[in-house]
């Protein structure tokens, strides 16, 4: 069996969208996978949409804690051997879960697949972020499927990051030093674009970079050091480029973003 998670917080619309995509792309094999929403808002307000809507769907409080917290929530009470994670605001589109499907049959081996995800138009303003993965090698929360034998293993997300997204990057980077990822361009979804909300969590990133630099022991790591060097400066002129092709719309971000790689720096 393969358990779909899906964390979500006061996005009932949103939710909603993407669990009746799920649904319509093949009903004839509910019986090999489960659906499991964790949901992080204070008032449970997804149990009743699910009860009503969905009665197939698992539904199952929150820690509250973030996504972190909120996606190893889901994988704890999961029956699948596999653990398929779909954000609530993405649009899984037709054949996504039979991608998955079938490259899990079709392999003993591997551990990790990774989906195609993009945005459901062009970029328009600087401060607009979506997980754009249309290569592999990112392995974003958003659509992604592991063994769950793999994930206790590495004992899931971890729940110390203050910033969401940091995350993500530190559990790729435990992933790809275990074992192999597997990139599926069929397995498609839709993310929308955020606009960002400028200075609003920047300590909070600062915070996680530094925590994840010396949870990885690249806190005295020169290379490390010239690397982020390199961002701060390359930076400065291609992000000024593209904030330059979007007629500043969205500066504050551009202006933060500099500032944040330059800490990085002297962390």
């Amino acid at each position: 069996m393969i358990s779909v998670i899906i964390p979500t917080c006061n996005r009932n619309d949103l939710l909603g969208s993407c669990l009746d995509l799920l649904f319509a792309q093949n009903p004839t094999i509910l019986d090999i996978y489960e659906v499991i929403v964790t949901d992080d808002s204070t008032d449970n307000i997804s149990q009743k949409l699910i009860e009503e809507c969905y009665p197939s769907v698992k539904w199952v409080e929150g820690p509250r804690r973030g996504p972190a917290a909120n996606r190893n929530n889901g994988s704890k009470i999961a029956k699948g051997e596999w653990l398929l994670f779909l954000d609530d605001d993405c649009l899984p589109q037709e054949g996504w879960l039979s991608s998955y499907i079938n490259a899990i049959k079709s392999s003993d081996n591997n551990l990790v697949y990774e989906g195609y995800t993009t945005a459901e138009r062009k970029k328009e303003r600087f401060d607009e972020e979506a997980p754009i993965n249309i290569d592999g090698n990112k392995l974003w929360s958003c659509n992604f499927a592991i063994n769950k034998a793999m994930f206790e293993q590495l004992s899931g997300f971890d729940e110390r990051f203050p910033f969401a997204a940091m995350e993500d990057v530190d559990f790729h980077a435990r992933v790809s030093n275990t074992t192999h990822i597997v990139f599926l361009p069929q397995a498609f979804v839709i993310h929308p674009w955020r606009r960002i909300e400028p200075f609003k969590s920047f300590k909070k990133h600062l915070r996680s970079h530094r925590f994840f630099a010396k949870k990885h022991g690249l806190l005295n790591n020169f290379g490390f050091r010239l690397s982020r060097i390199k961002i701060f400066v390359g930076g400065i002129f291609f992000d000024f480029r593209e904030l330059l092709g979007f007629s500043f719309r969205g500066w504050p971000i551009y202006l933060e973003k500099c500032m944040l790689n330059f800490c990085l720096i002297f962390m």
